[in-house]
């Protein structure tokens, strides 16, 4: 195996790894970290499908875990079709469009993620409006999925906004994130995107996910929440900014 090779291994187990600390630190966001970061070093295509079995099977475990948690059908429904749709669209986007066009688009949604976190760090948004919106925030939501995988500026902040509690956050945005990976498992593989190699990636990537979670709970426990969040946010600036760089260069 070429030294190149190995360090190629390296950085994407460092990614993943990170990734998985920020889930288990916050419950969601493990793309947030990871995708950006492979995008940075590889390219979005391979950082999207990576993530496939990751985001699968770490929210479906949630899902089970907080089912009792899951909110009413009137607004899970409509999100989760919403978001369905919006896949479909994002994987079209994905197939067709260049892999710079690809880079500046993840970091655009990085950057509208970051935006959002320090413009409305406290804005809340009633169940009686989030049922209106669920399904159009879905369908963006969705589309940011499927075409750059990370649809953290829609999903988390939408959600966030509700302020339903971590246990019941974490059984929505699991639902979400299980139903999404589902249509775009499919929708990638009909596409011809996912290919041995990548799926193959993909279940390992699973298991340095899964190592990740442990380490962000115990630093979840022994320093604040709000500066994790400046720690998360400066480092997806920095990704960001690389993405636009290279794209541009």
């Amino acid at each position: 195996m070429t030294t190149h090779i190995l360090i190629e291994l390296a950085v994407i187990a460092i990614c993943l790894t990170a990734g998985g600390v920020l889930k288990g630190a916050t419950g969601a966001g493990a793309p947030v970290v990871a995708v950006p970061a492979l995008a940075a070093f590889f390219d979005v295509r391979f950082a999207v499908m990576v993530m496939l079995m990751p985001n699968l099977l770490t929210n479906a475990w949630q899902v089970f875990r907080f089912r009792e948690l899951l909110p009413e059908r009137s607004f899970l429904i409509p999100l989760l079709v919403g978001g369905g749709i919006g896949i479909c669209v994002g994987t079209f986007a994905l197939k067709t469009l260049s892999s710079d066009t690809l880079s500046l688009f993840v970091a655009a949604a990085v950057f509208g993620y970051i935006g959002l976190r320090l413009a409305r760090p406290h804005w809340t948004l009633p169940m009686s409006l989030a049922k209106k919106a669920a399904f159009p925030a879905g369908i963006g939501a969705g589309i940011l999925q499927g075409a750059a995988g990370l649809s953290a500026p829609v999903s988390i902040t939408f959600l966030n906004a509700i302020q339903m509690g971590r246990e019941r956050f974490i059984a929505t945005i699991s639902a979400f994130f299980t139903t999404f990976t589902s249509v775009q498992v499919i929708a990638v593989a009909w596409a011809g995107l996912l290919r041995p190699a990548e799926l193959a990636y993909s279940f390992g990537a699973l298991a340095l996910v899964s190592a990740g979670m442990p380490l962000g709970e115990w630093i979840a426990r022994r320093i604040s929440a709000k500066t994790l969040d400046r720690i998360i946010l400066g480092t997806l600036c920095v990704l960001a900014v690389k993405l636009v760089f290279d794209a541009l260069a």
